[in-house]
Order: structure tokens, then sequence, then C-alpha cells
């Protein structure tokens, strides 16, 4: 068979005020530009377990949802999405199977609304797709394919057996940053965080040596890409990281990721991260408001915890030449409208180097949105395209939605005016331009 992989691309908000505003200041969409237009690693992943025998190819939609020509061409079509592009992914999957071609289709949404999905879809795959793909393909062959692909019939995906994504269908394309996995999941329970809620798996780790392996599949393809660790949270076992930073150091690239606070209490791990080509981390801050923060992780209150450190904590990864994108989250019940005032402040005050504000979005499947529809708070409820972490769909507790949308814009123009960004970023470069050449020098532990 002839067999694609479509990735949706493009991420764009709903609210016109808010997107006029994203179109002319920099800095509002531009870490949600940043994932949209990553190649997306799920599909080279199922590419790389596809069973031998089959032509297969690499395809991305344009920025307003059209699929290219070429799609037509196949058998079968993969394609992957998130909840707000899944109205233009059902639109595409209607066109391809009106034109005969079969249409599999998985990933965090499909997952937690299969039956939506099945309208749409030939197949539909819940959960990891690595050890369901092979079998859905045979089973597409010998004409024996069933419709609804689970995940859990297929037993725990170990991933040491990941094999190495197929980086070399992505040929020649302009991406700025290219993937690279190193862990799944996240031990925190966010009630709004949706990957591991719709994936119910715990947090895991690939090996070293799988990682390395991957990224030099990926240098033969892109002479030194720079890299984006497509994970939750990347550091949370501190020995692990260290290994990891001390075998990516030989190599000269440079890369981001996510991860949590808690590796401001490693200095050995902030050097060894630096040394080892990390220019920047995105770490989840929420709010800078204690109360905000209570019951916000479901397992152990962890945002809370560390609330009171985070100010010093982005101050020590960012002292070690590190710096940090902290992302805060508006609308959470105990916000009022004081809150755009209190962030922008904070921002500044530490100062951030970068600052990402989303909308509290409730996504299908997370904690978050069962207990607003249940509280009936959900303005629209499957307005999945709403779902941009811009666009407000939900009744806050302390503040009108219009409050709400006015705050998001009044932060959103302070915060990433070019006089408040040169101030955010200034301190900065002063201070690591001061200190470089000892940092460089600290002796780190083995």
């Amino acid at each position: 068979m002839k067999i694609g992989f479509l990735a949706m691309s493009g991420l764009r908000a709903h609210d016109p005020k808010l997107l006029a505003l994203g179109l002319t200041m920099p800095g509002i969409l531009e870490r949600g530009k940043v994932i949209a237009t990553l190649p997306s690693l799920g599909l080279l992943y199922l590419a790389a377990v596809t069973p031998t025998g089959h032509d297969i190819h690499y395809f991305e939609t344009e920025g307003d949802g059209k699929e290219p020509a070429e799609v037509y061409d196949c058998d079968l079509v993969a394609i992957s999405t998130f909840s707000a592009q899944v109205f233009e992914a059902y639109a595409v999957a209607d066109r391809l199977r009106a034109r005969g071609v079969k249409v599999a289709m998985g990933g965090l949404h499909v997952s937690v609304e299969p039956d939506e999905a099945l309208a749409h879809a030939d197949f539909v795959i819940v959960g990891e797709g690595e050890a369901v793909w092979p079998a859905l393909v045979r089973a597409i062959e010998n004409g024996t394919a069933q419709r609804v692909w689970n995940a859990a019939d297929f037993g725990a995906l170990d991933i040491h057996d990941l094999p190495v994504p197929r980086y070399d269908l992505l040929r020649d394309r302009p991406y700025n940053r290219f993937p690279v996995q190193t862990t799944r999941g996240c031990p925190w329970r966010c009630d709004f965080c949706a990957s591991n809620v719709m994936l119910q798996q715990p947090y895991r780790k690939r090996p070293v040596e799988d990682v390395l392996r991957d990224i030099e599949a990926m240098c033969a393809v892109r002479k030194r890409p720079f890299l984006e660790f497509a994970d939750d949270n990347t550091f949370v076992d501190k020995v692990w990281g260290k290994e990891l930073c001390r075998r990516l150091e030989p190599l000269h690239l440079q890369w981001f990721t996510e991860t949590d606070v808690t590796i401001a209490d490693d200095e050995e791990l902030l050097t060894l991260m630096r040394r080892a080509g990390c220019r920047q981390v995105l770490v989840g801050l929420e709010s800078p408001q204690q109360s905000s923060l209570e019951g916000l992780e479901l397992r152990s209150n962890f945002k809370a915890r560390r609330g009171p450190g985070n100010a010093d904590a982005v101050r020590r990864i960012q002292e070690h030449g590190i710096t940090v994108n902290g992302c805060f989250i508006l609308g959470l019940d105990r916000h009022t409208p004081s809150i755009f005032q209190v962030v922008l402040d904070f921002a500044c005050s530490i100062p951030l180097y970068d600052v990402q504000i989303t909308v509290l979005t409730p996504f299908p499947g997370t904690p978050l949105y069962d207990r607003l529809l249940c509280e009936g708070r959900i303005l629209e409820p499957n307005r999945w395209e709403l779902c941009t972490l811009f666009d407000v769909n939900f009744q806050p507790a302390n503040m009108t939605v219009d409050e709400l949308r006015d705050g998001m814009c009044w932060l959103a123009e302070r915060l990433y005016s070019e006089e408040c960004q040169e101030q955010r970023r200034r301190p900065f470069f002063e201070h690591n331009a001061a200190t470089a050449g000892r940092l460089d020098c600290r002796a780190v532990g083995s």
C-alpha cells in the first residue's frame, strides 16, 4: 500500500481582538507557532514501525488547513491532530474518504473522543500508537481490520523498544526545530493537563543511548539541527538527566525542553545542562499567587508546594546561562481582575527572559473539563476549536468573561512590547557576560 502520514499544522486564536494583537505584537503566539510548525514526532514513530513492503510518505497541511494534493494518491492516510484543529482534521478525513482513501485517526483528542472520530475515520486508535499501528496495517492488508483499536489491548508500551523515528521522510522542509523524545509523561497530575490524563501512562525515561542514536539519525538528515525535546517534564530524574547532558556535551548542539522548577535545586545539573547546549527551558509557573496554585496538581499539590520559591528558582536557572520561558495560566478560580498586573509585576521583577500567557483551557478528558461541565461553566460544550489556549470558553469564578479576555489583551500588550522585552532580557545578557568564564570553569562531579 501507499501510506501517507498527515500532520495538521498552524495554530490560530479565534478571538478577533486577541488574534489581531497576536499578529502585531511579538511573542503572544510565538510559542504556539513553534509547536505548530514542529514535525509530528508521533507520525514519524508510526512510520518507523510500519511493516516493510509499503510506500510511505510524510505530509503536512498548509496554514489554512488545506491538505496537499499528493495525499489523495495514498491508499491509507494516518492523521494526527490536537483538539483545536480536530474539526479541520475531520474535514480533511471526510474529503479523503469521499475519494476512496482509507483514513486512520489517533492522538490525544481522538483517544478521549473515539466515537466522535468514528464519524469521520475508517479506523480510530486510542492511546499510544506504536504497538497498535503494525497490527492495524496488517489487518487492513488482510481485509480484517476492526474500526477501533485500543492500545490497552496490546499491553504497556516499552519505550526501550522504540525505533528511530523516520526523520528521513522530512527531506528538506525548512523547520526551525527538530523533535527528539527523551521521556514520556510527567509524574504530576495537573487538572488542566491533557497529555497525561489522555494517555493514562506513568512517567518513563528512554535509555540515553537510544536518545543519542535518534539524534545521530537526525543529524544525518539535517546538519547541526536545533533540538526540541518532545517531553512534558524532561529532568524529573536528576541522575539520569546528568548522564544525558554529559553525553550531549560533545555533540555541540543547542536544544530546548520543558521541565519543572526542581532543576533549580541541583546546581550540578544546571551547569551540565548549559554545557550540553540547553538554551531555554519552559517551566509552568501557572500563577504568582500562592492561593491560586492550591489543588492544581492533584497528586501531591506540587504546584502549590513549590510556588513560594518559584521566583528564586527562575533566577538560579537564568544565572546559569539558561533562559526561562515562564508560563502563566489566566482565569484560575481564585484569579480576580488584579491578576494581570500581578503577573506583569512578577515577570518583570525576576526578570523572566520569556513569558507565555495562556487562558485556562478545559481540554476534553481532563478533570478540569469534567468539573467545569458539571458546574455549568463551559460556555459552549464540544467547541473544540476554541481549545487554543488563547480563547475563553468557560465562565471564570471571580471575574467576567470580558474581564478575562480584556485582561489577557492588556497584559499581552505590555509583556510583549519591545520596551518590556528589552528590559526583561537585558539583565540576563549582562549577568551572563560577566560570569560566562566562571560558569564554564566550575567543577562538575561525576
